[in-house]
């Protein structure tokens, strides 16, 4: 049929070009968004994990390397550089706010990043996981290229870090608000702060569709944990495997 011949022949081409990996990544997380609002916005259906998966599913299927489909879809990874410089504007609208409550902000930092590194590892070493895993969950928590360098300057596995970053701000995502409902934080500040600490840009895209306030707040947190793990990490991280050597 006509049709399938064009469709075949569009398929090639694409094949044969870097716009494969990028034409894949929009198509995945816009069909990722319809469900979402299918659904009516439910966290159930999180588009990041939703479109993650429709992208494994044709790799898989298709039979193409994670390396290539990369070479297009680096386009978008660029863009999260800008994308993270542009959260400093709902930052500057909430300035006046963040400077009143500098105190609490910060001891809830260090205590979340803390807490996330030094769980993460413990409980990993509890059950069984060597060093060099250990090393690779330490940095879970940070948006995905610092914990990536964290990894690696720890010994860790950089590529499974930041599969385990994708997955702890999907998981913080999904299950935040529930949990936040099931301990009676309703402060919309509270809530964005801890989504952003614990689930780095995809808990602060959340926090974005639920208010400006908690995306400002989670916006705050993502980009102080990164700086503070980045910090922490390194001799925090050795330090909770030698005490359980």
């Amino acid at each position: 049929m006509p049709e399938f011949a064009g469709l075949s022949q569009f398929w090639v081409y694409l094949s044969a070009s870097p716009l494969l990996g990028l034409t894949l990544t929009l198509c995945a997380y816009i069909a990722a968004q319809r469900v979402h609002v299918f659904f009516k916005g439910s966290t159930l259906a999180n588009p990041v994990a939703i479109a993650v998966g429709l992208i494994a599913l044709v790799l898989w299927l298709s039979g193409m390397s994670y390396q290539r489909y990369f070479a297009g879809a680096q386009f978008v990874h660029f863009l999260l550089g800008p994308a993270t410089v542009a959260l400093a504007v709902p930052l500057v609208r909430q300035l006046p706010r963040l400077r009143r409550a500098f105190l609490p902000l910060a001891f809830a930092l260090l205590l979340g990043c803390v807490t996330a590194i030094v769980a993460a590892v413990a409980v990993a070493l509890l059950l069984g996981a060597t060093p060099e895993l250990a090393a690779t969950l330490g940095p879970k928590s940070a948006t995905s290229p610092i914990a990536m360098a964290v990894s690696e300057r720890l010994g860790g596995i950089p590529a499974f870090t930041a599969a385990l970053v994708i997955g702890t701000g999907i998981f913080g995502a999904v299950v935040g608000r529930h949990v936040f409902n099931l301990l009676g934080v309703k402060a919309p500040a509270a809530r964005g702060f801890a989504m952003g600490l614990a689930a780095h840009g995809i808990g602060t895209a959340r926090a974005f569709q639920v208010s400006p306030e908690s995306g400002a707040f989670a916006a705050l947190a993502m980009g102080l944990n990164g700086a503070m793990t980045a910090v922490l990490a390194p001799w925090l991280v050795p330090l909770v495997i030698d005490w359980f050597a």
